[in-house]
């Protein structure tokens, strides 16, 4: 049999790295000698004993982006798969290019994991004609929704496969119920939140405006964003030059969101483009009502429609300040929506994710 690389040069603090770390860890009481090459070494209590880590870190990596990791990665992807003689598969989950190009040069098999809609890194004719090029030399590319496939295999002329991520419902709920220890929030007042990275994908700065006109109408509302980013301090500034203090905070990235989204009233998710967010269906799960953009990918089919939850326009803040105001409970749309969190059960996606790679490690 085969050995299988999993390409992940830097892991960082988001959905994707929640999705790496469930997935890599399954496969690895399955595939015997599992390799995982990348250069976040601190990540590794995270992962399986069972890994073996091929890793390349050097000190100044902590304060460059992704790009020096991609690089020294694809070396090490190189090595390995020389050291192995070619008898390996590579699973890309992130810097698929660069994976691809390894790769295809040394004539080994190639999967690649697409994560957030093309909307968010297909921004000209160049960048298509090359992703194009490069996706048609892949043995197998998997999406994560039904409505990004659509978009890929329009996009590109592929036929990609559609694996819907997996959650650890029983670890969610357990994590929640540990104690929110937060003054932040009134007792009566309306309790939003939003957990994601502060990053332009997000668009959290959508919420603060919906936010400052809803206090116009209704002052008993407060917010909280989970999340760390680049964008920390334009939001701060935004939140204190329109005087939100006592309306909004930002409490930071959390190793444990779920005990927030428990206390919560209402969760909003406020992004340009996705794939298929974990925070909303994680919120789903916990049964708090939601209010999402129509953004590509994920969140329409998340809430089928509308049907399990609420969606406005990207960037329509002033919709989103009318569904804030307007909003009421639905018990039986929470309902509903809870028990479509079947689709992400773990055990099942996950032993999908066994059974499309297995044929190509024999």
């Amino acid at each position: 049999m085969k050995k299988l690389i999993i390409f992940n040069p830097s892991i960082e603090d988001g959905g994707v790295e929640k999705n790496l770390f469930l997935i890599v860890n399954y496969l690895a009481n399955k595939i015997p000698s599992l390799i995982l090459i990348t250069s976040s070494i601190n990540k590794k209590k995270f992962f399986s004993k069972k890994i073996v880590f091929s890793t390349i870190y050097f000190k100044f990596f902590d304060h460059f982006k992704r790009y020096p990791k991609y690089f020294f990665c694809t070396f090490l992807l190189i090595f390995n798969i020389i050291k192995y003689k070619r008898r390996v598969v590579v699973f890309a989950f992130q810097a698929n290019i660069y994976a691809i190009i390894a790769s295809k040069l040394l004539g080994v098999n190639i999967i690649t994991r697409s994560n957030t809609s093309p909307n968010g890194w297909n921004k000209s004719s160049i960048k298509q004609l090359i992703f194009k090029f490069f996706f048609k030399k892949t043995d197998l590319i998997i999406v994560n929704s039904f409505e990004f496939k659509k978009q890929m295999d329009k996009a590109y002329s592929i036929k990609t496969k559609v694996i819907l991520n997996p959650f650890d419902f029983n670890y969610i709920k357990k994590k929640s119920l540990e104690n929110a220890e937060n003054s932040f929030y009134k007792k009566d007042n309306l309790k939003l939140i939003n957990v994601g990275r502060l990053v332009d994908q997000k668009d959290q700065i959508t919420i603060l405006k919906a936010i400052k006109l809803v206090i116009k109408e209704n002052k008993n509302i407060q917010l909280i964003i989970v999340g760390k980013g680049e964008k920390e301090t334009e939001l701060n500034n935004y939140i204190f030059r329109n005087k939100l203090e006592g309306y909004v905070k930002l409490v930071g990235y959390q190793d444990n969101p779920f005990k927030y989204i428990r206390i919560a009233d209402l969760f909003i998710l406020s992004s340009k483009y996705e794939g298929l967010p974990n925070a909303l269906i994680e919120a789903m799960f916990l049964k708090k009502p939601l209010i999402s953009s129509d953004c590509p990918t994920g969140p329409k089919e998340i809430l089928c429609n509308g049907s399990y939850g609420s969606l406005f326009k990207v960037g329509d803040y002033k919709l989103l300040a009318k569904l804030i105001l307007n909003f009421k409970k639905s018990k039986k749309k929470i309902k509903n929506a809870f028990l479509s969190c079947s689709r992400y059960n773990y055990k099942n996606n996950c032993e999908e994710y066994f059974k499309t790679i297995i044929p190509y490690l024999k």
